[in-house]
Parts: structure tokens; sequence; C-alpha cells
């Protein structure tokens, strides 16, 4: 009983919003509390009992020509460990939206906030445990007779739907809560049902339209990425099919996929029947990454999904998204070549870790290179000169690399330190910023299946997106778009909707967020303004701003041992690359061959799935990067293992003194390579060095190395293969040496010798030759 009577004392003290009885009732005016920005729990009580989950609400922006009635429906879960009685829902509004800062904090409002209140609906009398129930709540906009949510004015409104209940052994209370924003572009006009036609009733019910007098400019970036996918640790080929670590892209790409989603909506919105003036379509700027348009071309030729990515020549089996990807592949290349194209750095990588490599080729082919990947296999020309970091911030070092050339930069408003808030800025002599909108495209990488918190929000005040219902993440995304346009006053009246480059909306929510800027457009509140044009556009003030790179930035970033790993193989890569022969008879070039591994690493530096809210995917996401690091590295190991010298094995036999060594080296690379040979010998032998030698590529060849040696003696010789900058291939060869010669006292004794032999037979000669014998046959008999 103790622990019961702990868990009343619990219920009692946290209850929040508690009623006498659930039944209908008149409207009314919950107190006010001090301060709006202060934070409430989610829930009344320390365990939680019911779950509230939003489905549908309907309409979903409201308009002057919308139903004046506004219909959520939902779910009401308990969660709990014991019966929940008297379950009843209502809905609450807060006041509309009135700064910036508010359009992301409204749904932390303390529940105070949302002062106007309907009626309760029953939900369920009793709901047990893991029991569900549906529910429909309908309130009018406003009302003359009845209640209603009082919304006169057009405005983004903060809305929470209320769930109380009574759990057994405890007190009534609000036991969980669902907000969403409702964004208003215009009040409909009502049917007022008083016989009276008075001003005042005429005035309560006539539609109520948003003051256009001054629009804003609108671009929406639509990012077009995915999560890196080819194996790492291959080298490049010519008629290799392509491996993938898994079949996800496939997914996505065929009906009904993200990617595929992503792209129908573009469709949809620019059809000429239904943006006949090009507006919307000059709002849009597809922003691709050129490692997805890669992998999709790749796809279209027959691809492998290998069983395991720590394997990546291993066993593997056809894929299945071929015909997927070349669909895909084509309607993309008739958007592209009809709207603005930009492409992202490769593989969405992280540009603060790319900095820290600070390797020109690495740096190069993330953020110089991906527009002519894009343009080469799309058959278009993107923007150049333009740089949208995955992360939304930039560093310093990155910064500093982009001012060798003009460059605009697109980074989130909150990390622009400067002295209005202003669209561009300058931050040095030749690097400007775009600063797009921070709480919309927060809101936006809270949408889809997979919702994230970007690097550039403080995590102290991140959205609590795990109590969200999908659709309300969609509510709040579309209110995040609509507070600019609906707040004449708000500056700069240009506004750059960013969602994330990695964003996992579905085709109701891509949907959505193409109607809403659609419906701004042709509702006077916003007008087109393109990307292209926007990069012209002088900073609005003359006075130098700051970045700011957030510590959440560095945190989201890759794991230290992958960049560690990066700069340890870049080096070799390059070294090798520069050994490799470029045959103009050979299709395979030494480029081809070693891009794929430093690809590879930045594909490991990728920022995608890094921010994701389920811990689960982000360890996903940090496994990958290692075993993609780690593949680099086996393979790099295995590219400079593939050439070395052939043993010859038993002790080698000079023939003299100066008699040549003759070894073999082999090469089982694809192309042709130059190396020198690398000598470790004795004192007592002298190697000449025989410079550089060609190897043909899968082939070996002998080579001849001048030797001197002049000693009878065995000694050990090693022989090594290296690059053209002296970097090691293969393992070292010990060859066991003998010569035939004597050395120095021998030949001499020998000479000596040689010469008494000379002379003696000589002497011989001469006597016979005289007929004379020869003393030193005396004594000797003939027989």
């Amino acid at each position: 009983m103790a622990l019961r009577r702990a868990g009343i004392a619990a219920l009692v003290m946290a209850a929040v919003g508690v009623t006498g009885s659930l039944g209908a009732g008149p409207a009314h005016a919950l107190p006010t509390s001090g301060d709006k920005h202060v934070q409430a729990p989610r829930t009344s009580t320390d365990g939680k009992f019911l779950e509230l989950s939003i489905e549908s609400t309907t309409p979903t922006t409201i308009t002057t020509t919308s139903t004046p009635t506004v219909v959520v429906k939902g779910t009401v879960k308990n969660v709990g460990d014991r019966p929940v009685e008297d379950v009843g829902v209502r809905l609450q509004r807060a006041p509309a939206i009135d700064n910036a800062a508010d359009v992301r904090d409204a749904l932390e409002f303390d529940q105070a906030i949302f002062d106007t209140v309907g009626e309760f609906d029953t939900v369920a009398t009793t709901l047990e445990r893991g029991e569900s129930r549906p529910f429909t709540l309908s309130l009018p906009l406003r009302s003359t007779t009845e209640t209603s949510l009082e919304i006169s004015e057009p405005g983004v409104y903060p809305i929470l739907v209320n769930v109380n209940g009574t759990p057994e052994y405890g007190g009534a209370a609000r036991l969980d809560d669902a907000r969403f924003l409702l964004p208003v572009l215009g009040v409909p006009g009502t049917t007022a049902t008083s016989t009276s036609s008075t001003s005042a009733s005429t005035s309560a019910t006539a539609v109520v339209a948003p003051d256009t007098s001054n629009p804003v400019g609108v671009t929406m970036m639509w990012p077009l990425a995915t999560a890196p996918s080819l194996v790492g640790g291959i080298p490049g080929s010519v008629n290799d099919p392509v491996r993938l670590i898994n079949d996800d892209l496939a997914t996505e790409l065929s009906d009904g996929g993200r990617l595929d989603a992503l792209v129908d909506a573009v469709e949809n919105a620019t059809k000429p029947e239904i943006d006949a003036d090009d507006k919307v379509r000059d709002s849009l700027c597809l922003a691709i990454d050129p490692d997805l348009v890669i992998t999709v071309d790749n796809m279209t030729r027959g691809y492998l999904v290998v069983d395991n990515a720590a394997d990546p020549s291993g066993p593997a089996h056809d894929g299945r998204g071929q015909d997927a990807a070349s669909n895909w592949l084509q309607r993309i290349k008739t958007l592209a070549a009809s709207m603005c194209t930009t492409s992202v750095p490769f593989a969405q990588a992280d540009l603060a870790a790319v900095g820290t490599v600070a390797h020109p080729e690495l740096t190069a082919t993330a953020i110089d290179r991906p527009a002519d990947i894009v343009d080469n296999i799309l058959g278009v020309t993107s923007l150049r000169n333009f740089v949208w970091p995955d992360s939304g911030v930039l560093d310093s070092v990155t910064v500093d690399t982009l001012s060798t050339r003009p460059t605009t930069t697109l980074v989130a408003a909150s990390s622009v330190d400067s002295s209005e808030a202003q669209l561009s800025s300058r931050i040095t002599d030749t690097v400007d910023a775009l600063a797009f909108d921070t709480a919309a495209a927060a809101a936006f990488a809270a949408t889809g299946s997979n919702p994230s918190t970007p690097s550039y929000i403080d995590e102290d005040t991140a959205p609590q997106l795990e109590t969200e219902s999908r659709v309300a993440r969609r509510q709040d995304a579309l209110g995040a778009m609509a507070w600019s346009a609906l707040t004449p006053t708000a500056v700069p009246r240009n506004q750059i909707l960013a969602p994330p480059q990695l964003w996992s909306a579905d085709a109701n929510d891509a949907g959505a967020m193409l109607s809403m800027l659609a419906t701004l457009i042709r509702s006077g509140l916003a007008t087109p303004q393109s990307l292209p044009a926007l990069l012209g556009t002088q900073p609005g003030s003359a006075d130098t701003a700051t970045l700011e790179y957030p510590e959440r930035a560095t945190q989201d970033g890759p794991q230290t041992s992958v960049i560690d790993t990066a700069q340890a193989q870049l080096p070799r890569i390059d070294a090798l690359e520069l050994s490799l022969v470029d045959d103009p008879q050979v299709l395979l070039t030494p480029r081809s061959f070693t891009a794929p591994l430093r690809e590879d690493l930045l594909r490991a530096m990728s920022s995608a799935n890094r921010r994701d809210t389920n811990i689960l995917s982000v360890r996903n996401a940090e496994r990958a990067a290692s075993i993609r690091a780690s593949n680099v590295t086996t393979s790099v190991n295995g590219l400079y293992q593939a050439v070395s010298v052939v043993s010859p094995g038993g002790v080698y036999t000079l023939a003299s003194g100066q008699s040549p060594l003759l070894l073999v080296a082999r090469n089982e690379l694809p192309i042709a390579i130059n190396v020198n040979l690398r000598v470790d010998a004795p004192p007592e032998m002298k190697i000449s060095d025989i410079g550089p030698k060609q190897l043909p590529p899968r082939g070996s060849r002998q080579l001849t190395v001048p030797a001197e040696m002049n000693d009878s003696r065995k000694v050990v010789v090693n022989f090594s293969l290296t690059t053209t900058d002296g970097f090691q291939l293969g393992t070292p060869t010990s060859v066991t040496v003998r010569s035939n010669a004597y050395g120095r006292p021998l030949a001499a004794v020998t000479a000596t010798a040689g010469g008494l032999l000379l002379f003696l037979a000589g002497r011989r000669l001469w006597h016979r030759y005289r007929g004379q014998p020869d003393p030193a046959d005396e004594g000797y008999k003939r027989s």
C-alpha cells in the first residue's frame, strides 16, 4: 500500500487542468502564466498513462475559401499500468504567433497559454491497459452563437489537443497533449444564425483576407539525397558492376518510395495546367547530391548487393532496382533541364571534417567537383560557386577554403552574427552568406519518417519530436512556412526555405509543402524569387558579419577514427595514382581507378542520419562510416601488396664478382605502374641503381640489377619496390647471394702461382731446346 499511496500523492500534486466533470460545458479561459516561454511537462504525472496521437487535421491550411470548421482526428491509447476512467479530449488555442522565435518555441509553451478552449468530448468511460480509442474533435473558427476557436484574423495559431482522465487509484488530471501549428492565410466567411442584420453581425461573419501589401520573396530548396549506398573499398573499373551495401535505394526510387515521392511532388506542382505562369517552378531549386546520381547512374547498368558490407568483394546477389533507377534518372534529367539545379557537397560530407583533413584533392572532390558530376550525368548546367553545407553552418577553416574565389554559401540565419537581420551578409572579401529561415528549416527536419534535429538548433531548446505525431509535425512545418508571409513587418522580406538534405518526407509531406508554397504565391502573400538571382544580391550591410559554428555541429560530425583514417590513407592513394601509367590505349585511367577510394573517405564523413532523433539510426550511420573507412584501409593495403618482388628462393650464386642479379617484379593491378627498386645491401656488395621501371598490368618483368661483390661469403640483400614517391610496395624480399669471387689476397696468390708455373714450364722448354737435361729431372730414371 505504501507504493500505491505514493502514486496517488504524485498524481494529485502534479495534476494540471483538473475538471470536476468531463461532460459538455461552456468555453472558458484558463489562467494565464507569467511567462509563455516557460516550458511545462507534456504529461501531468511521473509515469505516463495515456498517449495521444493526431492522425489528421482538416483543413491543414485555412484560407478564405476553406470550410470554416477545424476537424482533428486522432487516437488515445492507454500506455500505463492501470485502467483510466473518464477519458476526454478537447481543443485549445494559444494567441497567434507574433515573433519569429515563437514559431519554434510555441510548441513548448506552458499549457496555460492555450487559453481559448473548447468543450471536452468523452472518448471512453474506461480505457483498459493497452486499449486505444479514436476520437474526432471539431470546432468552428469563429461563431457568434457557439463555442469556437475564436480565430478572426489571419496568422499562425498554436493548437493543443488535451486529454484528461482519472487513472485507477488517482485523481483527474491532464494525462497527455499533442500540439501543432494551424496556418490561417485568410478567415472564411460564416453564415450568421441570427436574423439580425447589424454591422456587428456582418463583421463577425465576413471573410477576412490577408494583408498582401508587403509580400515576402520566397525561394525553396528541394534536396535529393540519400545515405551513401556504394560499398566502400572497391577501386574503379571499366566493366565490373557496382556493389551496394543494401538495396534500400531501390525501394526509395520505386513507385511510392521516398525519392520517387520527392520527384513526383515537383512534377505535379509544376505541371503547366497547375503552374501555368511558372511561379512555383521559378521559386524552386533542385539540390542534388552528386553521390546519389553517380550511384543511380551505375544502377541503370545492373548492380550487385553484397551480403556483408565489411566484405566488399565477398558474396553478392543481383539488385532489383535497375528499371526503377533508369526511370527515376530520366525524370530528374527532364526536371533539371527546366528549372534551377545546384549540387550539394559530395555525399553530404561534413565540411569541417574535410577541412580538418586538409587534403586538396579531397576538398576539391567535396566542394568543387559536385557541379561537374551533376552536369555530366544530367546533361545540364548547374549553379557554380554556390555551397550549401549539410549542417547548415560553416566553420572558419571552410570559410578560408572558400575564400580563394567568389563564393556564395547558404547557412542558417541563426548562425549569422550581423548587425541586423538580412538575407545576404558579407563574410570575407570573396564569401557572402545567404541566410535560410531557421525555424522553417528545423520544422522541415522534424517531418517525415525519420525526423532529425539540425546542428544549428540548441540541444536545450530542441523540440520533443518523439512526442509528436507525423501529422502534427507536418502541420508545424506548414505553419513555419507561412509565418513570414503572414507577418508584413517581419524582416528580411526574403525567405529561403531549406529542408534537410537527407529529407525523409513522404508523398503527403512533400505534397503538402509544395501546396503551401503555391498557395502563398497565388494568394499574393509571397512572390517567387529564383536562387540564381539571389547569388548576385548585394549584402544588406557593408559591415562584415561573422559565422558561428555551434559545438553541436562538431558533435554531429564523423568519428575521430574516420578522420585519422583519411589523413593516413590519402597520401598513399596519391602516391599510388602518381605511379600508375596513364595509357591512352587503356580505358581505365589512374584517376578513375583511385578516385572511388577518395570518394569512399568522403562517404565515411557523410552527415547523413547523424542528427536523427532515433539513436539507433545514428549508431548505424557511425557503424557504416567505420566499416567504410576500414574497407578503404584494407583496399589500399591490398593495392600496395599487389606490386612486389618475387623471392627467388634458395641461394643466389653470382658467376663472377661483377655478375648481375636477376629478379622478377610482379604487378597484379589492372594498370601498368612505374616502380623504383629499393636495395638494402651490406658494405661488401655494391648494387647499381636501375632507375624507374614500368611493370605491365597483371604481369611481371625481369629486373637486371648490376652487382659487384669481391667476397665469396654469403650475404643477405633486401629488395623491395616503391612508388615514384618512395612509398613501399609489397613486402620486402630477402635474397641470399654468394659469389665465385675469392677476394684480393686469393687473386694475388693465384697470380703468383700462375707466374711460377709459366716460369717452370718455360725453363723446361728452354732446356729441351738446348738439348740439355732439366736439373729438375735429375735422379729420375725412365722405365
